[in-house]
């Protein structure tokens, strides 16, 4: 998937639509898990489909919960969610930065393999 440490840098148009995919993949991954909040809220703490809509995304964005919560199921579904959305969160900066921090090890790795080529003649 990425380059191996011989091969030249990517031309800037494939990293470019490597970086789209990395991020379609991350931007997939919140979807996914939002929509978890979501049905989570609506069918566990009895929440119309906007407020719903609304906790899951302030959790997933790491504000807090907006409606108090009455039910034991609730409290325990927005607790496992809240820290499962914290993982959720590094996972998905993770993706998002894979390819620049290959991009500039690998950029570091070229030029430390021609400068020991070049003290090699």
């Amino acid at each position: 998937m990425l380059e191996k440490r011989h091969e030249p840098l990517l031309p800037i148009s494939a990293f470019i639509l490597r970086m789209l995919r990395f991020g379609g993949l991350a931007f997939g991954l919140t979807l996914i898990w939002w929509c978890v909040g979501i049905l989570g809220y609506h069918l566990l703490a009895g929440l119309g489909w906007v407020d719903s809509i609304l906790n899951s995304a302030m959790i997933v964005g790491g504000m807090g919960p907006v409606d108090a919560l009455h039910t034991v199921a609730a409290k325990l579904f927005a607790s496992v969610y809240a820290i499962c959305s914290g993982v959720v969160f590094i996972g998905v900066a993770g993706i998002l930065f894979v390819p620049i921090a290959h991009r500039v090890l690998h950029h570091f790795h070229l030029e430390a393999d021609s400068d020991t080529a070049s003290d090699e003649t």
